[in-house]
């Protein structure tokens, strides 16, 4: 599978996001850029079939089908979108999640698929205070589990703090399991990544300003 984003922008005057164009594909990761706090949002969307850019076209296997996109492509952890609320508890979590993929979300269920995700010991804590690495992973193998996911999109895990290489390992392990993903992330975490991305040959793209200023 592969997705292509091809100079997709969004918003008037592309204030919500300039020109940007991606690739991802099965087995691998890539690394985009945004800055602001709207930015990686508005790409996870467009990148995941949730939102049409009002520029640029974007590919699933050469076609452009939305509905097939949001079928195979999981939003992970997008701010203000679909990001879990900071005082539910990982327990809360699994269970509305397991409800999401049309599976048993009742206690017993919850309980086993913690001990699946070796995440028990944090059953009881709030999802905002688990450690970066734990809650995304958690998220995205909670999101593998619905019917037809195929690839990922994972928004502003560096909002989280921790170390960038962490999650990007994260990221790798998933790819390796047949999967595309796509990691949006600011400058900074990119600046730490560039030797990880040059090893592995993964794609690090950014969006671009088109605009002059006079």
């Amino acid at each position: 599978m592969k997705i292509t984003l091809d100079g997709v922008a969004k918003g008037a005057r592309n204030a919500a996001l300039p020109p940007t164009s991606v690739t991802f594909r099965t087995g691998e990761v890539t690394l985009a850029r945004a800055e602001t706090e709207q930015r990686p949002t508005v790409l996870g969307l467009i990148a995941s079939g949730r939102m049409r850019p009002d520029a640029g076209t974007v590919t699933i296997d050469g076609v452009t089908d939305y509905s097939e996109l949001r079928t195979r492509i999981a939003l992970i952890d997008a701010p203000a979108v679909c990001e879990p609320a900071a005082d539910v508890t990982v327990a809360g979590v699994v269970a509305e999640e397991l409800m999401f993929a049309g599976r048993p979300s009742n206690p017993i269920a919850v309980k086993k698929t913690l001990a699946e995700l070796h995440a028990t010991e944090w059953a009881r804590t709030a999802i905002a205070n688990v450690p970066p690495t734990v809650r995304i992973g958690l998220l995205a193998e909670l999101a593998i589990r619905r019917e037809g996911v195929m690839g990922l999109v994972i928004t502003s895990p560096d909002r989280h703090g921790g170390d960038p290489k962490e999650w990007w390992d994260l990221a790798q392990g998933l790819a390796e399991r047949d999967l595309a993903v796509l990691v949006v992330a600011g400058d900074a975490s990119a600046a730490l990544l560039s030797g990880e991305t040059r090893k592995t040959g993964t794609e690090e793209t950014e969006t671009e300003e088109t605009e002059k200023t006079a």
